[in-house]
């Protein structure tokens, strides 16, 4: 059981150095954004995070808003 325990471990940090050696070499290399908005394909797509597409719901007038203001 030990045993097992040790060589997942070993395993685990060992691919989290792998994944981690182009951050590490590259200069100015940091981990990439883990937001929705920070996704160029995405932000092409028109494709936002919940509360950016909340934020822009409410900026939008409802159907009734608009019926009553013509």
């Amino acid at each position: 059981m030990f045993l097992t325990a040790l060589i997942s471990l070993i395993i685990l940090a060992f691919c989290i150095v792998l994944m981690s050696v182009g951050i590490i070499l590259k200069k100015g290399g940091k981990f990439p954004g883990g937001h929705v908005g920070d996704i160029p394909a995405l932000r092409e797509k028109g494709i936002h995070c919940a509360a950016t597409q909340d934020r822009m719901a409410a900026a939008q007038k409802t159907l009734f808003e608009r019926m009553i203001t013509q």
